[in-house]
């Protein structure tokens, strides 16, 4: 049976301009390699044969780099968005899915152990799983905290916690495109108040090791630096 993975790769890169006025966010380059090529190279190391990528902006550029899969000797077929549709929203495009299937952000860089995520999901029987990162938030400001009467009772200079965020990584069950409506802007964090209100929350998987969100300039400015001398841990 083949692993099947949707990569979402339509966005504009906002917040990377001005670096993606020029290439979509997905081709830009970490060393000698685009991040989505990467991102490719690690799925099919962990068996995934059949690869979307659901696109939008500057969407020729990808294809005509990544073809349909000829170069890695897997199937890369591609969903045109005809306007942006968020994270979840290209899912409802695509017709073919099977009962569980990966989805993940083209931009992503990170040495999750996805045979192991894929596995933990549909062991589990999971509608829905995140992978998640704890990251450390630091404040930029100092922090008052008073009583009732708006009284100093303690002061913390830039503060921080940490906090379990979504790395942009998912396992999705088949069932789940039903909260999805058709043909319209529609976010992860939207369809996980959904699944709250549907009384089907969805689940995490913690992961300890590496990722970056190269959509983030401060993470891809750290990923130009780190990735020659580690990108054997992404390219065996």
């Amino acid at each position: 049976m083949s692993k099947r993975a949707v990569l979402l790769a339509g966005g504009k890169g906002t917040r990377l301009r001005p670096y993606t006025v020029v290439l979509p966010k997905p081709l830009m380059p970490l060393d000698d390699y685009p991040i989505l090529e990467v991102v490719i190279r690690q799925l099919i190391r962990y068996g995934f044969t059949h690869l979307t990528i659901a696109i939008n902006y500057q969407a020729e550029l990808i294809q005509a780099f990544f073809g349909h899969g000829e170069k890695w000797d897997i199937t890369i077929d591609y969903s045109l968005e005809e306007k942006p549709l968020s994270t979840m929203g290209p899912l409802k495009l695509i017709k073919d899915l099977p009962e569980n299937f990966l989805v993940m952000n083209g931009d992503v860089l990170t040495d999750l152990d996805f045979q192991e995520f894929y596995d933990h999901h549909i062991n589990n029987k999971h509608l829905f799983t995140t992978s998640a990162f704890q990251r450390e938030e630091r404040s930029e400001f100092g922090v008052l905290e008073t009583d009732d009467s708006d009284r100093l009772t303690g002061f913390k200079e830039k503060p921080s916690i940490l906090l379990d965020v979504s790395m942009g990584i998912y396992m999705v069950n088949r069932n789940v495109l039903d909260l999805i409506p058709e043909n319209e802007f529609y976010g992860y964090d939207t369809l996980m108040k959904d699944m709250l209100k549907s009384g089907n929350p969805a689940h995490i998987r913690r992961h300890k090791g590496y990722w970056l969100d190269i959509g983030r300039v401060d993470d891809y400015a750290r990923a130009i630096e780190e990735f020659p001398a580690i990108k054997d841990k992404f390219l065996k």
